[in-house]
Formats: C-alpha cells, sequence, structure tokens
C-alpha cells in the first residue's frame, strides 16, 4: 500500500494544503465516505474532515490535522443537505444578476448533481484544497436574503465575530463620505444588501 500523509491547512492560508479530491474522486467515493460526520452535523464547530480510520481504509498511515477555524458559529449541514441540490438556484441567482458579488468561475461549477458540491465548488479539478472550495457568503444570501446587520449578521456569526473589513477603521465612516474613497456600492451588498442607504445607518 502507498504511504500517505494527509496534512490539510487552515482555508485561506496563502500555502494550499497538498490533498487531491480530483484523485479521490475519480475513485467514485462518495464525499461521505470520507466526510462521514457531515450529513448529521448541526453545529458549525464540528469536525468534518476525514477521521484518520477513513484513511487507513485504503493507506497505511494518514495525518489529520485539528478542524481550521472559521467565523460561522451557526450552520447545520444536516438541513441543508436536506433540501437536496442547491447549485440550480445559486445557478439562477448569477444569472439573473442577483447573487451579491462577482461570481468569478462559480457559474461553471453549477452544473452538478451532487449536493455537497453545489456549495464546496470545484473538487473534481482540485489537486489542492484551498479557500476557493468553501462556500462564499453570497451562496447564503441567495435564500437568506433579510440583510439587517449586525442583526441579520448574527443569525450565522457570533456577536462577538470580526466581520468588519479592514478599511473600517474609526475614521472610516469620514473618510468615505468626504468622497475622496473610491467605492464602489456593489463591494458594500454582501454585508448591507442591495437596498441600503448610507443614511439608513448614519
Amino acid at each position: 500500500m502507498k504511504r500517505l500523509a494527509v496534512i490539510l491547512i487552515a482555508w485561506g492560508a496563502a500555502q494550499a494544503a497538498p490533498f487531491s479530491h480530483k484523485l479521490h474522486l475519480r475513485l467514485e467515493l462518495q464525499c461521505t465516505t470520507c466526510h462521514t460526520a457531515a450529513a448529521g452535523s448541526t453545529k458549525a464547530s464540528d469536525n468534518l474532515l476525514p477521521a484518520k480510520t477513513a484513511c487507513l481504509a485504503c493507506h497505511e498511515d494518514a495525518q489529520i490535522p485539528a478542524r481550521p477555524a472559521t467565523r460561522v458559529a451557526f450552520f447545520s449541514h444536516a438541513l441543508h443537505l436536506k433540501m437536496g441540490n442547491l447549485a440550480p438556484l445559486l445557478a439562477a441567482a448569477i444569472d439573473k444578476k442577483n447573487y451579491l458579488q462577482p461570481p468569478g468561475d462559480i457559474r461553471r461549477h453549477l452544473n452538478t448533481q451532487n449536493a455537497c458540491q453545489a456549495c464546496h465548488r470545484g473538487l473534481p479539478e482540485s489537486d489542492q484544497v484551498t479557500a476557493a472550495a468553501m462556500p462564499q457568503m453570497a451562496d447564503c444570501l441567495v435564500c437568506h436574503t433579510g440583510i439587517d446587520n449586525p442583526f441579520s449578521c448574527e443569525k450565522c456569526h457570533a456577536k462577538d465575530a470580526q466581520l468588519k473589513p479592514a478599511s473600517h477603521v474609526p475614521s472610516f465612516l469620514s473618510g468615505h463620505t468626504s468622497g475622496k474613497l473610491s467605492l464602489d456600492k456593489a463591494s458594500c451588498v454582501v454585508c448591507h444588501g442591495r437596498e441600503f442607504r448610507c443614511l439608513g445607518c448614519h
């Protein structure tokens, strides 16, 4: 048997984790073959990385790291999987220009029958684990449309979560109202929604 060292690094880290979903999906493995806890997971804090025993069925050794940190405090994989494949909903939002951020290449991955890959996209082509395979907040906002921050933020994020962009320093309000900052309202909609008015908050 081949020796395997599975080393995953926290999502979004500068260095990608050397694990090939492409190789494993070509073996016609189901996502839940390795991520056994996902289907029953009701908490964002659940560790959904494969257990070492899942790897040992085929490999002599495996090193599974600690679960990466997340800014999401409340999420149920079990509930979302019961809804089935959400890819058509996400695709429709992008096609109708209702997706609240530039979609990049997301749309091309949404012709999938795999419910997991609707949100965890690009895995059949992926030789490394990167942030690109993780859901975007705009995905969630396709269905969860009631944006009223900070209150709606707390439906998914902890009250003390640091969600403000780095640009939102104490002088941000006076800076962006002065007209000296070249801000695009489209960059604000993921947090503030399409209907926000600056004076609605300030």
